[in-house]
């Protein structure tokens, strides 16, 4: 037993010199170790730090050129970055000014009346229906307006009639006939002649100065075609120059018919030996004339 532990204390100065020499080898060892974990954090994504400490930066000009590369490459990412950042702002910048244009571009559209460039379209107005005067009163106007073509149709076929040969008359002969119209009396007398019209021992143009009145004279004679075969005498008074031109008018046509009485049938339907009865209404009691009243006064 004492032997083994001396060889033990003597063993031991010469292990003491032999672990420096052991430790060395692991020291070693454990330095891969180490770049065994850098490897492992780089793979894991952990980017090396780029710049190198300051005792291998002293050392090492290849490492000071790699760092100023890096910077250089840092620098222009940065103004790469930078640009974008300002390329993005200028847009902003500019959308700006047009967002504060669109309320004044919207300002002038209101002031604009909405379809003042379009033309206006004509709308006829819808017709409303007639009241029942207004209806009598269209009635009464179209019955007007078929009389008046009636008596235009009839005077267009008036060269028809005076186309009819006249009866002979003879010489000695004389046809009497009296016509009136309103107050007016006028006795006729038919001749055989030239067509010589004498009213009041006076010519036809200087008793009715007026050409409707020597038309309406004339007009019974020129329609029968008797115009220039007999002469008329003729004595009218009473009313005035309207009346007696009836009147005149009347007493021919009556006087012609005991001429031809054939002539009845042409001159009923001209209403010439139809006696007009239509006359000047009397004045009432209380009134100023056949309808006119005085003014009414309340107080």
């Amino acid at each position: 037993m004492i032997d083994d532990e001396t060889q033990k204390d003597e063993a031991t100065p010469e292990g003491q010199d032999e672990t420096p020499a052991d430790e060395g080898p692991a020291d070693q060892a454990a330095g891969p170790v180490a770049e065994d974990g850098e490897s492992s954090s780089q793979a894991a994504g952990d980017s090396p730090s780029s710049t190198p400490p300051a005792a291998e930066a002293e050392d090492s000009p290849q490492d000071e050129d790699a760092s100023a590369e890096g910077e250089a490459v840092e620098e222009s990412v940065e103004g790469e970055a930078s640009e974008s950042e300002a390329e993005v702002a200028e847009p902003v910048a500019e959308e700006k000014p047009e967002e504060q244009k669109k309320p004044k571009a919207e300002e002038k559209k209101k002031d604009v009346i909405p379809g003042a460039d379009l033309e206006p379209i004509a709308v006829e107005p819808e017709e409303r229906p007639l009241s029942a005067e207004e209806q009598a009163r269209l009635e009464a106007e179209e019955e007007e307006r078929a009389q008046r073509e009636a008596a235009l149709a009839s005077e267009e076929e008036e060269p028809k009639a005076a186309s009819r040969a006249p009866a002979k008359i003879e010489g000695d002969a004389r046809y009497l006939a009296t016509g009136k119209r309103k107050t007016s009396i006028a006795r006729v007398t038919l001749r055989p002649g030239s067509g010589k019209i004498e009213i009041n021992k006076r010519a036809l143009e200087e008793f009715f100065p007026r050409p409707l009145h020597q038309t309406t004279v004339r007009l019974p004679l020129t329609i029968t075609g008797y115009e220039k075969s007999v002469d008329v005498h003729v004595r009218v008074h009473g009313g005035g120059i309207s009346g007696q031109a009836g009147a005149v008018r009347h007493g021919i046509a009556r006087a012609l018919t005991e001429v031809d009485p054939e002539l009845r049938g042409e001159l009923k339907r001209r209403g010439f030996l139809t006696r007009d009865a239509r006359a000047k209404e009397r004045r009432k009691a209380g009134l100023k004339k056949a309808r006119k009243r005085p003014q009414f006064s309340k107080r």
